[in-house]
């Protein structure tokens, strides 16, 4: 199709987004257009990246459904044309932007001279998956980067990034006007209103995103707007955090000390310590790497005064601004809620894996299903949200969830095994380097050793307030309730490893039985 010049349209991402972001590119169609230009089958392919934005999106109530756990539903025309009430909905309207377009032979080129000049060289293969992972993220990054932020996206990052319940009209429309303003400033777009004020824009959003995720207190001195579905709301802010993710763990490293207290000499922290952080994540972040990103973020940051950098002999420190304070800590406070939601995942996916402590009594050698265990993960979130111990219910996310796995995975944290044969699922466990202990005379899980310190590394930056403290009690709740689901997970495999040696067994007796009839038949014969 190449060579004969069709166009050739792909959904880089797989399959639809069920939380608003990008997700990771698929490389199957891409390695396919490289391999045409490689080969010299194709002289050149021309790249143009697509984004495609909307009001409302009428499937995300689904989208939730399945993010907490619950079996996709079977889609049909026939239901869908069935259903007057769609017809009815108010759905605002569709956005579409096309990149700049670009070389795939000149991007190839780039690539290739690139690695001609790195210290160690790769082999050709090695040059491949780098290629096309770099491409997939360039893809992405440009997808962004075309991307615009729509009425119902503003309206829900604002609203979940209040400190309070709700937020007066007034206040609204200005923290739209300001958003508006950030997102232009980070290169981002934001939807032509057609010289419509901020007001009335604000007002038609509020009605696309109706009643069910927005609520309103009538009756006040002046009307007020709260979050009525926090999780289906996390969608829309999801479309404009890519924007601010390098600023939001920024701040969130800067909250390690901040949620201390104790004033500003004892609130600065060093530049090392926000490297490390921005490790964190599962973004599509900008291509120019990990301190060009982060010096760029600062800059901006200082720029728009929300911190003051001071270099010292000894280093370069970062804290809060003056004016930042005096504004109370809006701006800031702003960045914190976008990644509070995320990290929150992070934890409890950290804390999820001390599941995977064999009991004392358990077998040698039982490994778990992954896909039971990441169904216990989300069951533990949804237990520690109600008691308290989560601040955010939309950080029981199935997807999120599962990304950490897999990261957990690169890491060397787990070791996951996956056969050949699809019907047999695929199973995990805890590298031995990453084995909490159990006391030797209660059979707890330690709080202590190397995973518990990554879950507490990840803990610090996490929101502390009225509804949830760190401390002995809390600890105490959280592995036993871990040790309770990890019994579970363990005797659960033991069971199916009983099942299958059983079911080895019978067959292979069977095969004995079958060989002797035919060796009894031969002598007769």
């Amino acid at each position: 199709m190449l060579r004969e010049g069709f166009n050739l349209e792909c959904f880089i991402e797989g399959g639809r987004s069920r939380t608003g972001k990008l997700l990771p590119p698929k490389f199957g169609i891409l390695s396919f257009m490289v391999d045409s230009v490689l080969s010299g089958r194709v002289d050149d392919a021309i790249v143009c990246p697509v984004s495609a934005q909307y009001d409302k999106v009428i499937e995300v109530d689904s989208y939730i459904s399945e993010l907490l756990g619950q079996p996709k539903k079977k889609e049909s025309l026939q239901e869908f044309l069935s259903a007057s009430s769609i017809l009815s909905l108010k759905l605002g309207r569709v956005d579409v932007r096309f990149h700049e377009p670009w070389s795939l032979k000149g991007f190839i080129a780039q690539q290739q001279d690139r690695y001609s000049r790195v210290s160690q060289p790769m082999s050709e293969q090695d040059q491949r998956i780098r290629l096309l992972r770099t491409m997939g993220y360039k893809v992405l990054s440009d997808i962004n980067a075309v991307s615009v932020a729509m009425p119902t996206a503003l309206i829900g990052t604002v609203l979940l990034t209040l400190r309070g319940r709700g937020v007066g009209r007034p206040e609204l429309v200005r923290r739209v006007d300001w958003l508006s303003e950030r997102v232009r400033q980070q290169g981002g777009r934001v939807a032509h209103f057609g010289g419509l004020p901020t007001d009335v824009v604000v007002q038609r959003g509020l009605e696309v995103l109706g009643p069910g995720l927005v609520g309103v207190v009538e009756g006040l001195p002046e009307d007020t707007y709260y979050a009525v579905d926090r999780f289906q709301l996390s969608f829309y802010r999801n479309m404009t955090i890519h924007l601010f993710i390098s600023e939001a763990l920024v701040s969130a490293a800067m909250y390690t000390k901040v949620k201390l207290g104790g004033g500003p000499a004892n609130e600065r922290i060093s530049y090392e310590a926000l490297l490390s952080q921005l490790f964190r994540g599962e973004f599509i972040f900008p291509t120019e790497g990990l301190e060009a990103n982060l010096e760029k973020t600062l800059h901006g940051l200082e720029g728009d005064d929300v911190i003051k950098i001071t270099r010292e002999d000894d280093g370069i420190f970062v804290e809060m601004s003056d004016s930042e304070r005096r504004r109370g800590r809006e701006n800031y406070d702003f960045y914190c809620f976008l990644i509070w939601p995320f990290i929150e995942t992070a934890w409890l996916g950290a804390v999820s894996l001390m599941m995977l402590t064999p009991p004392t009594e358990a077998e040698k050698g039982i490994w778990l299903n992954v896909k039971r265990v990441q169904d216990q993960a989300q069951i533990l979130g949804k237990t520690l949200y109600h008691q308290g111990d989560l601040e955010y219910f939309e950080s029981v996310n199935k997807e999120t969830l599962k990304n950490g796995f897999e990261q957990f995975q690169e890491e060397g944290i787990i070791i996951v095994t996956k056969s050949k044969d699809t019907r047999i699922p695929a199973t995990v466990r805890l590298a031995d380097s990453w084995m909490p202990r159990r006391d030797a005379e209660t059979g707890r899980i330690a709080a202590e050793g190397v995973l518990w310190e990554f879950a507490e590394a990840i803990s610090q930056s996490r929101r502390e307030g009225k509804n949830r403290r760190d401390g002995t009690t809390v600890t105490n709740r959280v592995m036993s309730l871990v040790d309770r689901f990890g019994r579970s997970l363990f005797q659960e495999a033991a069971t199916a490893t009983s099942a299958q040696t059983h079911e080895i067994d019978e067959r292979t007796g069977s095969a004995k039985k079958g060989r002797a009839r035919r060796e009894k038949s031969k002598a007769r014969l």
